[in-house]
């Protein structure tokens, strides 16, 4: 019995060294990747500060943008209606219309504000039996 016992033992030195040996490799392996990220980070530090200096530098104060002599650009209000689309006997296609199917406005003839008429919709609960 004594030498089935030795065997067992044996068997589980043999399975302990063999974790041992692998752990220390998947040290190793953990060590050698580390080093591998490290490099990798500072070559991208570098390529970034060569490309950094290859770029121009940024503008002095008197080449800055500079405001119109008439103050600056305001808001325009103003109600717009869409150009005619132009008519023909077949389908147009985008490159056909003018200004490369973008649809043009122009100003309206009646600039005064629109308003809802009573009794009609706008948000909800609105155009009910009451108008309101």
């Amino acid at each position: 019995m004594s030498t089935a016992r030795t065997d067992w033992t044996d068997w589980t030195d043999i399975a302990s060294m063999d974790t041992a040996a692998g752990r220390g490799t998947l040290g190793l392996g953990l060590a050698v990747a580390g080093l591998v990220v490290v490099a990798l980070l500072i070559g991208a530090f570098v390529k970034g500060a060569r490309v950094r200096r290859r770029e121009p530098p940024p503008p002095r104060p008197e080449e800055q943008p500079r405001l119109p002599a008439d103050g600056p650009v305001r808001e325009v209000l103003e109600n717009r209606e869409p150009d005619e689309v132009p008519r023909s006997d077949h389908r147009l296609t985008p490159h056909q219309l003018p200004r490369s199917g973008n649809a043009g406005t122009r100003s309206s003839r009646s600039q005064g504000r629109t308003r809802w008429t009573g009794g009609g919709g706008g948000s909800f609960g609105s155009g009910g039996p009451d108008g309101g």
